[in-house]
């Protein structure tokens, strides 16, 4: 199982889907287009965060669920991140103290009951896509919805910017499997056909150095 990681804009949907084409699985996407809540969450993050995310949780143990079923599959977000972008909400007061110990509570326990609910305990390996600020803003602008615009809310550049920063730690830290980090901004295998070439060449050679070990 390879599962991607990546602040808003980084490209995570189209390089899940660049890899499940390439190696001919299936790939798992965050629910974001059918999402009633994420438009609330914009509108009024203090009184939506708590709700969104523990929405976006059980939506992504349900994916890491089906994807273990099988041998070989992408997600295009990972169960590992919930936690920093909750945080983040939470350090921006957009959630209270017992929602944070609900909400740290319950991201233990699932991911307790990960090795017993799948076949594995832990990716084969994670995919960090990083990009600059100025690059996500542009990807957010590109594809157009409404609510993520700073121009909805001009509070979003911060959260936006905070957000970016955050994945740098992030990346660093994480440890749960193999890893490895892809600059977009380098190679924007989102518009660029030889980068998609290069990004899916480097993924390949990386999973080779896994089967190896």
């Amino acid at each position: 199982m390879i599962v991607l990681a990546g602040t808003i804009g980084a490209g995570k949907s189209t390089l899940t889907k660049l890899i499940a084409d390439r190696l001919g699985t299936d790939a798992f996407y965050e629910s974001v287009d059918n999402n009633d809540i994420l438009p609330l969450f914009y509108a009024e993050p203090k009184k939506y965060a708590f709700l969104l995310q523990v929405y976006f949780l059980n939506k992504r143990f349900e994916n890491i669920k089906m994807a273990l079923a099988e041998d070989n599959n992408v997600l295009d977000r990972s169960i590992y991140e919930d936690s920093l972008l909750f945080h983040l909400n939470a350090d921006l007061g957009r959630a209270s103290a017992p929602e944070v110990k609900v909400y740290d509570e319950l991201l233990k326990n699932m991911m307790e009951e990960l090795p017993y609910a799948t076949k594995k305990k832990r990716p084969d390996l994670l995919v960090h896509i990083h990009v600059s600020f100025e690059t996500m803003l542009n990807r957010i602008k590109k594809r157009g919805r409404p609510f993520e615009q700073i121009e909805y809310d001009e509070s979003l550049y911060s959260y936006y910017e905070e957000l970016n920063k955050r994945y740098t730690q992030w990346f660093e830290d994480y440890s749960e499997s193999p890893k490895i980090q892809i600059d977009g901004d380098a190679l924007d295998f989102v518009d660029d056909v030889s980068a998609r070439e290069a990004v899916l060449a480097i993924i390949e050679e990386k999973l080779e150095e896994i089967s190896d070990l």
